[in-house]
This record gives structure tokens, sequence and C-alpha cells, in this order.
């Protein structure tokens, strides 16, 4: 049974980690769109701030993991990572 959840080769779970990204990027821009109608009370205004602040939101999480490539803390020098 773990066989065939290892055996996976790289591009496959490339190619399921970025779907996986983007459905749930799409479910948190819903998420705040509904937020933010059921707060602002209208929806063309809400589907802004889901828009902008999702794009904002993504935008931060890649100037945060740049941020980590240049700090060595908890990454051993075989670049494998310590746990």
């Amino acid at each position: 049974m773990l066989r065939g959840l290892l055996s996976r080769s790289a591009l496959q779970a490339r190619k399921r980690a970025v779907v996986k990204t983007l459905c749930y990027r799409l479910f948190m821009v819903t998420i705040t769109v509904v937020v933010a109608w059921v707060v602002v009370g209208d929806a063309g205004d809400a589907l802004n701030i889901g828009i902008v602040t999702n794009l904002l939101k993504t935008g931060t999480y890649y100037l945060y993991e740049r941020t980590w490539d240049h700090i060595t803390w908890g990454v051993s020098e075989s670049g494998s990572g310590t746990r």
C-alpha cells in the first residue's frame, strides 16, 4: 500500500502539488470573498477584496520563502535539513 504512495515520479508529485496549491488558493479566495461580502454588503467590492488580498498574500509568501532561503538555521551541511 505504501509502495504506491512512494513510487510516484517527481514530475507527478510536482503536478499534484501545483494542482493542490491552485485548488487551495481558489478555496481561500472564495472564503475571503464570502466573508468580505457579509461585512461590506457589496458583491463587487467583496470580489475586489478577495482578489487583492490573495494576490498580496501570494506575493508576501513568495518573499517569505525567498528570505528563508538565505537563513541557514535548521539546515544540515548536506542540504537535506535536520529533524
